[in-house]
Formats: C-alpha cells, structure tokens, sequence
C-alpha cells in the first residue's frame, strides 16, 4: 500500500484517515483479536499498538518489547492493512526497520527532548522510513516544528504529525489539554503535512471520544488515532481511554465530516460573501479598540498628573459584571467575553504603565 503523508492525501476518498489499535500490545492473541475486529468495521486505514510503554513512572506496564512487533506483523498479513508503532530511540528503530513497519510514530515524551529527536533522525538518515511526529508534551509549537525539521534535515521526506494534546497541570476535563491553536497555528505554517487527532489521549476517557473527534473533523483534520482494546476494562495501560471494536465503530460512524468548500449548489458564493462581511465588522473592531486605547491615554495621562494607581479594582469588577450581562443577552458565554475583557485590559494597563513611569 502506497502512503503519502502530505496534507489533503489521506482524505482523497472524502473520510478520515482512521488508525486504531490497542494501547499496548499485550499478548498475541489479544493483538489478534483486536486488530481483526477492527478490520472487520472497514473504517480503519492503519493498525497501531504501542510495543514500547514510556510510562511516566516505573513499576507499570512498560511494553511487551521487540516480541509484539511480531505480532503487528501478522495483523498486517492477516488484514491486509499497514501497521504503526511508537519508537523512542535508536534500539527502537532497529528493530521496527527490521520488521518493515510501515509507519513510525515519535511519541510527546520524545518530541519534547531536541537531544532524543536528533538521535532518532540520526539513525533515520539514508532510510526511507515514514514517520508520524506527536506534539510535545509543553505547549510550544517550536518545538514541535523542531521535531519535524529534524527529521527533515536528514532527508526523511514522508512526514505528518499527531495532535495528542499538552500538560496542563490542574485540568480536570481533559488529560490533556487540546489547546487547539497549536495545531491550527501548525497547519498554517505547514499546510503541506498531514495532521492526525488523537482523542484518546486529549480525552483520558472515553466518554469525551466523540466530542473531541468531532470538532478535528470541524477544523479540517486529516484524520484520527483511536485507542481500541477487545477488553478495556482489563487493559494492562491507560484501560479508561480505550474502547470497544464495535464502539469505535459507532464513533467513527457518527462522525459527521465537512467539505472544506461546502457542498451546496451556492456554497463557495455563499461562505465568500459572508466572509466578506467578517472582514469588513473585523475592520470596525480594530479601529474601535484603537479609539479605545486612545482614551485609555487619556486616562492614563489624567492618572500620571494626579498620582492615581493604575488598577482599580471596583471599577474593573464593575467594567467585567455590566459586560457579563450585556454578552449574555447577545448569546455570548461569559468566558468568552471574560477572556476577551481580560486581553484588552491587560493592554489598557501596559499602556498606562507606560505612560505613568516614563520619564
């Protein structure tokens, strides 16, 4: 099987490109079993199963070893479809280029150490291996595309990339944080790779599974990397987060998948027009914040000359619950509208601090 992992390919048959498997490859028949079920849904395109654990902390179940890619081998032969496992140094690859796996993946806990990365794309220089690269573990795109040029300097060329989330430590919704702008910054700035969702690990569990997917698929994802286990509940790793065969299934069935361009007769004219009308009330926007500003000078100077402090805590409490309110009744969540207040207040007291100390 050919595989291209350059932005638009995994979509050309206008669905997702859908790898799943278990979390950890445990035993052969659970592999087995798994893998075939899943064959049996038609949904998925690649197998996955990680046969090296790099657990947080020691004393938990840390892979099967170099025997499970034994493993991933037959579930290949047996379903006829290419198969994906996590590597995370150069034994690792050794012994995955030996069993031909199709694609690599570099896990969050590997893409995070630039000194891990260039080791790997050392011993991956001058093979035409195919490699998947997860987002690092911090939220910092630099280092994601510092991943990604790594590997690139050394001439491996069929690159995509696997949105898992980031720590965020006291989140309690998610395991990990999708914070969404990273990848769609991402996208922007390499429109030529691959993106793949991970709800698995964003989600932690698997009730949040198909909110998750869904809203990749909102935002033009290529595809999805689904955790699948014949029995979840007695996982030997991460049990809450994977799901049924049968399940997964379900979700991907229910997902409802978007045309960029829309697939109505008037589409293209219709999102344009009202993209034009986003553009235009965008424009307004600036130019009020900047009339704002110019009074927050004002303010500002008033403040200098009589020796007022620049945070005024009622007033500000005031400014938050009166726009509260007002957002409400224009159907706007009050999140919303907080973090808005917040990014332009914190600009409104950048700018009068600068006023009041200069000298």
């Amino acid at each position: 099987m050919e595989i291209n992992l350059k932005r638009g390919y995994l979509d050309k048959n206008k669905k997702p490109f859908v790898i799943a498997g278990p979390c950890a490859g445990e035993t052969e028949e659970q592999v087995m079993e798994t893998t075939i079920a899943l064959a049996k849904t038609a949904k998925v395109d690649m197998l996955r199963a990680g046969i090296w654990k790099p657990r947080t902390r020691p004393g938990t179940f840390e892979g099967i070893g170099a025997e499970g890619l034994k493993w991933m081998v037959q579930a290949r032969e047996e379903t006829g479809l290419p198969i994906t496992v996590e590597v995370a140094n150069t034994n690792h690859i050794e012994h995955a280029l030996k069993h031909d796996i199709d694609v690599l993946w570099i896990g969050a806990k590997t893409t995070v150490n630039p000194f891990s990365m260039q080791e790997i794309a050392d011993a991956l220089k001058g093979t035409d291996a195919k490699v998947l690269v997860k987002n690092p573990i911090n939220p910092s795109l630099a280092l994601w595309l510092g991943a990604i040029e790594r590997l690139e300097n050394v001439g491996v060329n069929v690159l995509g990339v696997i949105h898992r989330g980031f720590s965020d430590f006291g989140n309690k919704k998610y395991r990990n944080n999708p914070t969404w702008q990273i990848p769609i910054e991402l996208m922007l700035k390499r429109p030529d790779l691959a993106i793949i969702n991970d709800p698995s690990h964003i989600c932690g569990n698997r009730h949040l599974l198909g909110s998750v997917a869904q809203k990749a698929m909102d935002l033009n994802f290529d595809g999805i990397m689904i955790e699948v286990h014949r029995d979840p509940d007695n996982a030997w790793s991460d049990a809450m987060q994977q799901i049924t065969p049968s399940a997964f299934d379900e979700l991907i069935g229910g997902l409802v998948i978007r045309n960029e361009k829309g697939i109505g007769q008037n589409a293209p004219e219709e999102l344009e027009e009202n993209r034009r009308k986003i553009d235009s009330i965008d424009e307004e926007l600036i130019n009020i914040l900047g009339k704002r500003m110019d009074i927050v000078r004002k303010i500002g100077e008033y403040k200098k000359v009589n020796n007022t402090s620049v945070f005024q805590k009622s007033r500000w409490k005031e400014i938050v619950d009166q726009r509260i309110k007002l957002g409400e009744s224009l159907d706007l969540s009050s999140g919303f509208i907080q973090r808005i207040l917040k990014a332009i207040h914190d600009e409104s007291i950048n700018i009068q601090e600068g006023i009041l100390n200069k000298k």
